[in-house]
């Protein structure tokens, strides 16, 4: 079997409680095919020295001032050569089979370009809050609830990413939601029911400070393919979506 190579960029400042963790989340893993890539934003906290420890391990990296978390993304997968893409954010992990089983699974389907696993959600200590499982993509749904995509459980092909353009800078929060939902305009999203993340919850978290930007920032996104919409209509097909999601998760087992 021809593992495709696979790129992770981690994008990181001031995180170094939590960025060895990360990195050797993706290293311990030995994945045949690895291109990592490190993103640091000039970090002051002694993470620089912590990501110089692997640097014979990665396939670049740098510390310098950047313009935000999606700049330093673009930077990253400006640089990266791999066949299929993907981030980790330096303070989440991924399992230790996570790559194996992905590049098993876009060996096994060529033409497959979005695939995205569940997640377990951690606290600051890397204790399990819950384990996240997750349905199938449903457009409704997504767009009318909101985005149960784990970012850090999703993987797509490097020809897909060009094909739509990319990140779009213009995003600070969303920029995941805004990537997902111009995917699925071209190619169907794809669900693995395996844990592939653990992905980090604690108050200092930027989506948790900033949760306000963050939620104008979806509105964006949904605006842009629904339209000006009543409160009553917002409202109503926000109750459907939901119990659409409920009814799914609990048929599929999600909540055991």
């Amino acid at each position: 079997m021809h593992f495709p190579k696979i790129s992770v960029v981690t994008i990181s400042y001031n995180q170094a409680q939590f960025v060895e963790t990360t990195l050797c989340s993706i290293l311990n893993q030995q994945y045949p095919n690895l291109e990592y890539i490190v993103i640091d934003a000039e970090s002051t906290d002694g993470s620089v020295e912590i990501i110089r420890r692997y640097e014979e391990n990665l396939y670049y990296w740098v510390s310098e001032p950047d313009e935000g978390q999606t700049d330093g993304l673009i930077k990253g997968f400006n640089v990266a050569t791999g066949e299929v893409l993907c981030w980790l954010n330096s303070n989440d992990l991924l399992e230790p089979w996570t790559l194996t089983e992905v590049g098993r699974f876009f060996y096994e389907n060529q033409d497959a370009n979005v695939v995205y696993g569940d997640a377990t959600w951690i606290d600051i200590e890397g204790n399990q809050i819950k384990r996240k499982k997750e349905h199938g993509f449903n457009r409704f749904i997504w767009m009318h609830d909101y985005n149960y995509i784990p970012q850090p459980s999703t993987f797509w092909r490097r020809r897909i990413y060009e094909e739509i353009g990319g990140l779009d800078s213009s995003f600070d929060l969303a920029m995941d939601a805004d990537l997902w939902i111009r995917m699925a305009d071209m190619t169907p999203i794809q669900h693995i029911r395996r844990n592939w993340s653990r992905q980090r919850f604690y108050p200092e978290q930027k989506n948790q400070r900033l949760r306000v930007e963050s939620d104008k920032e979806d509105l964006i996104i949904r605006r842009r393919y629904l339209g000006e919409r009543s409160k009553l209509h917002r409202q109503g097909t926000k109750v459907l979506a939901k119990s659409m999601r409920v009814g799914w998760k609990l048929a599929t087992g999600c909540y055991f």
